[in-house]
């Protein structure tokens, strides 16, 4: 078979969908793109469609969360990871707000420039928040030469001309001046009234920043104090994502059809809500991740917003997202799942794979297009091509090789990861801090070690994990949670530390806990046939004793209902 390069495949249906809110320059909603890992979700957003997103009047602004995180990410030269974000290293809060921050300025000076962003809109939308007399007085007198103060009888509007004035010694032309030049080329050169009106509604962009910068250092304290108790303040939480919901807000209403329409599309969304936090200049990532989304939600539903995309593979966006912040239609969902094995096979077979090849990937790996890009390229290496040629190797030695690469670099990891949550919640149950109600009679999880011991902890965690993973195979990998309405399979902490991790997925529609993969699902099976051969005879006496008495069976949730 001819070597071909790979190229990316058209989805017309969800292309026409995601395009069609796209073109309005305002919605009522956000939007969420959300599915399994390796379904192709990123490929689509960058190669398909982006590029058209930011033609003619479109201008969109691309946050990729992710890039924050340097061994994982392909601007850094290496591939995402299979299994979950929570698994890498969190990046800093610090970094992701700078990427947020960074993207909306630059979408806010093309409105500048493009004339639909003035001063005067800068600062009725700011004046409309919050009191900005004491910050822009501040202002104008570290600015101030001379020892003359403002009369306390000055207008806001006038305080805020003259601060404009003075901050725009402070601001570095050399950038006014760039940002202006940018697409000069072919147009007529700019009048020198005109650079004077596109200086000051920069100079008044910039001030807005300082504002919201000096009235956030004044709740440093408070901030401080909130991050040591662990509270909850939502007047704290919206001071620190003031600066991004104002640039959000002052471009939705500078939006206008065929002439300037704005939209924003934020990758990895997810990875902001496990940011860590490295000093008290802000709230916690997760607060933050909240007040964001509510703000922009909040913003759609009073005044209309610019278009909005959350991409992610996290399944919390999928359902419980949705319930945390308010009912189930409160955002936009677009759910994908990739390619089913007939579309894929109409893609794939004769240019990429044979036939007789097809019919072992749909059996051992299934059809995600991640599973079928890796396959190729594995089957295309060098060292497949001589293994194939000096040992008689066949199609099916290069799956067992990839199926062990992801058992290797994939999945085992990530069930360590598990182990160490599940750990994680005996101690917190150990402590008193798990609710009676999810360690309710009969519950298989509610007997943890009593003491905190190590090793205790491992071998209740690991025979929990195994006692999970058994009842999804007599399940036959699909759990329904909304089947009988109560969501129990959401109180048993394996299922959420298999979904945390990201062997799992829980999807809306149908509402069904499956692996990412089939072969996800194939490693999940020899991790709990290796973590059965490996044990003593105690050990299987106690892992079959645990699954007669106190066992999980969810087989009652394999029933297609709970949802239309």
């Amino acid at each position: 078979m001819v070597n071909k390069v790979w190229k990316i495949i058209p989805r017309p249906l969800l292309e026409t969908v995601l395009n069609n809110h796209a073109q309005h320059h305002h919605v009522p909603q956000p939007l969420i793109l959300h599915g399994p890992r390796g379904v192709g979700k990123t490929t689509l957003i960058l190669e398909r469609l982006l590029d058209n997103w930011n033609k003619g009047p479109h201008i969109t602004g691309y946050v990729d969360f992710a890039q924050a995180i340097n061994d994982h990410h392909p601007i850094h030269n290496q591939s995402f990871p299979w299994s979950s974000w929570s698994n890498c290293p969190p990046p800093p809060l610090s970094s992701l707000k700078t990427l947020l921050e960074n993207c909306l300025e630059s979408m806010a000076e093309k409105g500048i420039k493009l004339g639909t962003l003035t001063s005067h809109q800068i600062f009725t939308t700011l004046n409309k928040w919050t009191s900005l007399t004491t910050a822009l007085r501040r202002i104008l007198q570290s600015n101030s030469t001379s020892k003359n103060v403002v009369s306390d009888k000055v207008s806001t509007s006038v305080l805020w001309d003259r601060a404009v004035f003075a901050f725009s010694a402070r601001v570095n032309i050399e950038e006014f001046e760039g940002i202006v030049r940018s697409g000069e080329k072919g147009k007529e050169v700019m009048s020198v009234e005109e650079r004077s009106y596109f200086k000051e509604a920069f100079v008044a962009l910039r001030l807005a920043k300082e504002v919201i910068r000096i009235q956030q250092g004044w709740r440093a304290n408070a901030v401080s104090h909130l991050n040591r108790t662990g509270g909850f303040s939502r007047s704290l939480a919206n001071s620190a994502s003031d600066w991004p919901c104002l640039l959000l807000e002052l471009l939705s209403a500078a939006a206008e059809i065929d002439y300037f329409q704005p939209k924003l599309v934020v990758n990895n969304v997810d990875v902001l809500r496990n940011a860590v936090l490295t000093d008290d200049s802000t709230v916690c990532a997760s607060m933050y991740h909240d007040s964001l989304i509510w703000r922009i939600i909040a913003l759609g539903a009073n005044e209309r917003c610019l278009p909005v995309i959350l991409v992610t593979s996290d399944s919390y966006y999928s359902y419980r997202a949705y319930m945390d912040f308010g009912f189930p239609d409160i955002f936009i969902s677009r759910e994908t799942f990739g390619w089913t094995p007939q579309e894929a096979k109409l893609h794939m077979v004769n240019d990429y794979f044979s036939a007789s090849e097809w019919a072992i990937i749909t059996e051992v790996l299934g059809s995600s297009p991640r599973h079928l890009f890796e396959l190729y390229a594995l089957k295309q290496s060098n060292h497949c091509q001589k293994m194939m040629h000096e040992r008689n190797s066949t199609f099916e030695d290069i799956v067992d090789t990839y199926l062990a690469y992801l058992q290797i670099i994939v999945v085992n990891p990530a069930m360590e990861r598990a182990l160490s949550l599940l750990e994680k919640f005996a101690r917190d149950a150990i402590g008193g801090q798990v609710s009676k109600d999810r360690l309710r009679f009969g519950a298989p999880w509610r007997h943890p070690p009593s003491t905190d011991d190590s090793a205790l902890l491992l071998e209740w965690a690991k025979l929990q994990l195994m006692d999970f993973v058994q009842s999804l195979v007599n399940a036959e990998f699909g759990l329904n949670y909304l089947a009988d309405c109560s969501l129990e399979i959401l109180d048993d902490p394996s299922a959420i530390a298999m979904l945390e991790v990201g062997l799992l997925y829980a999807q809306r529609d149908p509402s069904f806990i499956r692996p990412v993969s089939r072969g996800i699902e194939r490693c999940l099976v020899r991790w709990l046939v290796q973590e059965r051969m490996q044990m003593n005879f105690e050990k299987s006496l106690l892992f079959r004793w645990h699954r007669f008495i106190r066992g999980r069976s969810y087989r009652h949730l394999m029933l297609q209902i709970g949802y239309k």
